[in-house]
């Protein structure tokens, strides 16, 4: 895999079990099959970040404290699993701030990859959610729906602009490890 390439992964609906507000640690529950899919990415040489809309800050639900403990919970989880993220990044503003950070704008993908030497040109956004999709067009990704959270109800949507469909983070893999992604030739 070219250095560079990664996979930036919504968390919930995509890598844990969706909850309305996640706010404790013990609400953190990692979805069947994820840790044999994220050890596949990372076997064939991506990167792997998480980029999740985290508007319950805003809104007072918890505190970016208490996201740390969820985010260390879930990453501790993992680690379990032999699975390393390379950064999670969050937006904690509330949807009406209009800033550059909340998906699907692409504040925290610009993030990820100057902090980390990332490409988005070559890597993938998976996510559960139009916002998630919409991001990944918007950076210049390839994007791929899983069914998992909302989507299965995501899916049906018209405009919904995914370059695959997968039933779970296991298929996800399958098809995105079937269409590399490289970059565009040179002048």
């Amino acid at each position: 895999m070219t250095s560079g390439a990664f996979i930036a992964l919504d968390r919930d609906g995509t890598v844990i079990v969706e909850r309305n507000y996640l706010s404790s640690i013990d609400q953190v529950e990692i979805l069947p099959g994820v840790p044999a899919a994220l050890n596949a990415f990372r076997d064939d040489g991506f990167s792997l970040i998480i980029v999740t809309n985290q508007s319950g800050i805003a809104r007072g639900y918890f505190d970016e404290r208490r996201l740390e403990a969820i985010h260390g919970r879930m990453l501790e989880m993992l680690a379990r699993e032999g699975v390393e993220i390379d950064g999670i990044f969050y937006c904690p503003h509330h949807p009406d701030e209009r800033c550059s950070c909340r998906k699907p704008e692409v504040g925290m993908i610009e993030q990820a990859a100057r902090r980390l030497g990332l490409k988005p040109e070559i890597s993938w956004m998976v996510g559960d959610k139009k916002c998630d999709i919409d991001l990944a067009r918007r950076a210049g990704m390839g994007a791929v729906l899983v069914k998992t959270g909302y989507g299965a109800t995501e899916s049906a949507r018209p405009d919904l602009r995914a370059d695959f469909i997968s039933e779970n983070l296991r298929a996800a893999h399958a098809m995105i490890a079937a269409h590399p992604r490289s970059l565009p030739a040179g002048p």
